[in-house]
């Protein structure tokens, strides 16, 4: 079978690899976005604050169950780009179709799983009476498509682990369309209420994840997927689970700790809840050159790693931090100065706004800090060194940003003092990430292993 294993990444210049890959990667988390975002422009501005704050209560919960497939999906991928930079084709034929295995699995229990819990972990969150009935509505919708998602993160993952991450920003570009479509048929036009945005996501969600998997079962390279060999490969789930795991419970753990930053938003009321929303949603947006650059690293590393470029991985390694950090600290002051404008979009209520402009206020400059961490723990995923990002931010950005926020709002009952838990623990992180990246010679060490 013919394929190119050349890929930019593996050959070429570092700087123009990187960011040729990173683009489409940016482009494609840019529409990813518009999902929910679309959701809530549509639903605050037809349905109201009320209904804004329901949508915007369900996405911590949502992201604690959806991060822990997603991080155990991250752990293929680095495995199905080392097969690949090393030219095995049997084991990256074994490490796809086995991930394709583990995404109907992982689907098909998340389904169960969300639609049973919502309610009683709404409940525990302390969402707001008014906006509780709507917030179960969106999330079991949301849930009930699991197995779209889920498959869309999978069969993207071995698209990109493979060095192509122009196919998925096609996808995307075509499902984002879809989802704008069916919003405003739904919301705007037929008036079917919060569960129809969450509704037409989740199509939305398939008709991309549907065509990634077309791509992959008709590809004529060695990374194809054939039908009849999806299975579960022992040995190598085994591996996916030990590079994943950590991954996922990283997500899970970080998700965590913002449904206790949640609860502590609910207690301020419906206001506090949509303004907050308002600004996760365009924190998200500033956040896209973060994760591009983290997610470029991790295939970058693993691919050259796997390839034995020793030299290639540390340059790339070096290059990815450095824009990254000044891209996220220029989107950060822009942020910073426009926030009250972007707010408006969603929702003009001046209270929500007013939420929005100093949570933006208080976070927004310190967004290079954020995007060094991640960059960091792309680069140890891609090196297979999945735990040390796990526990780096088990520690900054689960047990002291939760200790920090527990003790501190109770003697300083104000929402600036949990605005003030993310610049904190994000820089916390870097600090620990900085002394582990300078100290530990993790790519001698992987030579050695390698040897």
């Amino acid at each position: 079978m013919e394929h190119n294993r050349e890929t930019k990444l593996l050959s070429g210049s570092i700087a123009k690899g990187i960011v040729s890959f990173a683009i489409p990667l940016f482009l494609g988390n840019l529409f990813q976005q518009m999902y929910n975002t679309v959701d809530s422009l549509i639903v605050g501005n037809f349905l109201g604050s009320d209904a804004l704050a329901a949508v915007s209560s369900s996405g911590s919960l949502i992201f604690l169950l959806v991060g822990f497939f997603n991080g155990i999906a991250m752990g293929a991928g680095v495995l199905i780009s080392k097969h690949f930079g090393a030219e095995d084709d049997e084991g990256l034929k074994k490490a796809v179709h086995t991930d394709v295995a583990f995404g109907l699995a992982a689907g098909a229990a998340l389904t169960v799983v969300g639609m049973f819990l919502a309610p009683q972990i709404l409940v525990l969150m302390g969402t707001p009476e008014t906006v509780l009935p709507n917030s179960i509505v969106y999330f079991r919708t949301y849930f009930a498509g699991s197995l779209a998602f889920v498959m869309y993160n999978i069969v993207m993952g071995i698209l990109q682990a493979v060095g192509d991450s122009r196919h998925p920003l096609y996808y995307l570009i075509f499902s984002s369309l879809v989802n704008v479509v069916l919003d405003l048929l739904f919301v705007g036009v037929f008036h079917w209420g919060v569960g129809a945005a969450a509704l037409a996501t989740v199509i939305s969600q398939a008709s991309s994840a549907l065509l990634c998997f077309i791509r992959l079962v008709h590809s004529q390279d060695v990374y194809r997927v054939t039908i009849r060999e999806i299975r579960f490969y022992p040995s190598f789930l085994r591996q996916i689970i030990s590079i994943g795991l950590p991954s996922g419970l990283q997500n899970s753990i970080i998700s965590i700790a913002n449904i206790v930053v949640q609860a502590n938003i609910n207690a301020f009321g419906v206001m506090a809840v949509a303004g907050c929303g308002v600004y996760s949603k365009i924190e998200g947006f500033a956040f896209l050159p973060i994760t591009c650059f983290a997610m470029s690293l991790t295939t970058f590393i693993g691919q050259n790693l796997g390839a034995r470029q020793y030299e290639r991985a540390k340059k790339g390694a070096q290059f990815g931090i450095l824009c990254s950090v000044l891209l996220a600290e220029m989107v950060g002051v822009v942020v910073y100065f426009l926030i009250p404008y972007f707010a408006s979009a969603f929702d003009s209520g001046a209270d929500v706004v007013a939420i929005a402009t100093r949570q933006a206020h208080t976070e927004a400059l310190f967004y290079c800090f954020l995007a060094f961490s991640h960059c960091i723990a792309g680069i140890m995923r891609g090196a297979g060194k999945s735990s040390v990002p796990m526990f780096v931010m088990l520690l900054s950005w689960c047990i002291i940003r939760i200790s920090y926020i527990t003790v501190t709002v109770h003697f300083i009952p104000k929402i600036q003092v949990i605005f003030w838990a993310y610049p904190l623990t994000w820089s916390i992180s870097s600090v620990i990430f900085l002394i582990y990246f300078v100290k530990a010679d993790w790519l001698h060490s992987f030579e050695k292993k390698q040897r």
